[in-house]
């Protein structure tokens, strides 16, 4: 006979003393939650008040990071290139096939210029493509990052680089390195929050799982219809007192099983217990936007995405640490035109309308918000030549992402791709640099901020300790 089963009369007494205290209105959910003080708690500090200590001043409280899957083509929104117009449907230069790998494009191509037309912005005068004539009138907020490069091009492996610093699965997702470092300042939602328009990104869940560190920081998927949390509501006929008391039960077990075999990972699920029985109330209150003034809306736009940066808006305003937007597809193999301009207008107006509601309500300072994609797209022409019908490759070389607010300076460029938009011309940047910057911005010195698993301190910047802070982007 088992340990388990001998302690089972202990057990059901146990319980029946929790209910007795349950009744008479005691409440073992504090009671359970108390007792823990006399445990090792360093789970549930993290949760609620982050394992690293601040090594500078945070510029920045929360991160809102809008990924857009499948990789948009940087030059035909943001990078004028006139020479790679000059030589459209012209063959593209030996050196930039010879000894390469691409994921689709074989033999010789041609280049592809742009079809769009391009106007400088602002103080700044920041060029930006007609697809994107709302996001244009926030160029003096943007800081952009010209000069990109990534190791991986398959979208899979290279979305996976860019969350979590390797292109394989295992790893913590940026925003539960965060989430585990600062801890959410909003009991009653989770740290880490994901909203998804669009199809599954390659990457899978994988991209805010937790890896090796505790499972209360991995991402929360919120959802535009029905429960907004998987399993949130109560079933039929199970009031909010009756979840409570069953709660109570559980965490009772749950604190039994912890005695006895000290495994923090119970402390984690005693955490989520209390944090889902807390977001039946909070949750539903933040997804209903029905009390934003009109205004608010229209500033924003129609559409999925477009509630989803509002839903973001609403989050950080709550104290959500890390809220991440995934927009798909952008992957424009062929018919780039097509595509490319149904998904700019699906999003064009509700980032910039992101950026103008955080900006007014003060938010925009200590938020700092990130557009980016797990790669770039080739200067060279894929598929058939026609207008309609071409479109371009995936390009791990050289490609585009912005940054604003959160302590950035708006209003600047750093590095440069080159006058056909192949090879980085000047200071070149990793996702690595990225990530060491944003936990800068954070309070968090990225070389400090470790978590010791498989025998090393393992770091979101990896253990070679070569990322580099952009700080000619940092006000």
């Amino acid at each position: 006979m088992s340990d388990e089963s001998m302690n089972y009369p202990q057990q059901v007494e146990a319980l029946n003393r929790r209910a007795f205290l349950s009744r008479t209105g005691i409440g073992l959910g504090a009671l359970a939650l108390d007792s823990l003080g006399m445990f090792d708690q360093s789970v549930l500090a993290s949760a609620a008040r982050g394992a690293f200590k601040r090594a500078v001043a945070p510029k920045a409280k929360s991160v809102i990071f809008l990924h857009m899957v499948g990789a948009p083509s940087q030059l035909d929104l943001f990078e004028d290139k006139p020479e790679l117009r000059r030589f459209d449907r012209k063959l593209a230069p030996k050196s930039f096939v010879e000894g390469k790998r691409f994921a689709f494009l074989r033999g010789h191509p041609k280049l592809l210029g742009s079809p769009y037309n391009f106007s400088r912005h602002g103080q700044s005068g920041a060029p930006f493509s007609e697809l994107f004539p709302h996001l244009a009138k926030c160029s003096d907020d943007i800081s952009f990052i010209r000069s990109m490069k990534t190791e991986e091009f398959n979208h899979g492996p290279a979305q996976m680089l860019a969350h979590t610093g390797l292109n394989r699965g295992g790893n913590p997702s940026l925003g539960s390195w965060v989430n585990y470092g600062l801890g959410s300042s909003n009991k009653a939602l989770p740290g880490y929050v994901v909203f998804i328009s669009g199809v599954l990104p390659g990457g899978g869940r994988a991209l805010w799982a937790n890896g090796f560190l505790p499972s209360v920081h991995q991402g929360v998927e919120f959802r535009s219809e029905g429960e907004p949390v998987l399993f949130l509501n109560n079933p039929k006929n199970v009031d909010r007192m009756r979840r409570r008391r069953m709660i109570d039960g559980i965490q009772g077990l749950n604190i039994k099983r912890y005695e006895s075999s000290q495994d923090r990972e119970i402390l984690t699920r005693i955490e989520q217990y209390e944090l889902a029985f807390r977001m039946q109330s909070s949750v539903p209150e933040l997804m209903d936007i029905s009390g934003e003034p009109a205004a608010v809306r229209e500033l924003y736009g129609e559409g999925e995405f477009a509630r989803h940066c509002l839903h973001a808006r609403r989050l950080v305003e709550r104290g959500t640490r890390f809220v991440e937007l995934f927009n798909a597809s952008w992957d424009t193999h062929g018919k780039q035109d097509q595509q490319l301009r149904r998904q700019c207008r699906s999003t064009d107006q509700a980032i910039a309308g992101l950026l103008h509601d955080l900006k007014q309500r003060g938010l925009l300072g200590e938020t700092l918000v990130v557009w980016a994609s797990e790669f770039g797209r080739t200067p060279m022409l894929q598929g058939e030549e026609s207008p309609e019908k071409c479109g371009r490759d995936h390009h791990k070389e050289a490609f585009t992402i912005w940054l604003a607010g959160g302590g950035i300076k708006g209003g600047q460029s750093y590095g440069a791709s080159d006058e056909l938009g192949y090879w980085i011309a000047e200071n070149p940047v990793r996702f690595r640099d990225v990530h060491a910057t944003l936990l800068y911005l954070l309070g968090l010195d990225h070389r400090r901020a470790s978590f010791r698993f498989h025998g090393l301190d393992q770091r979101l910047t990896g253990v070679e300790d070569d990322a580099r802070i952009l700080s000619s982007l940092l006000i």
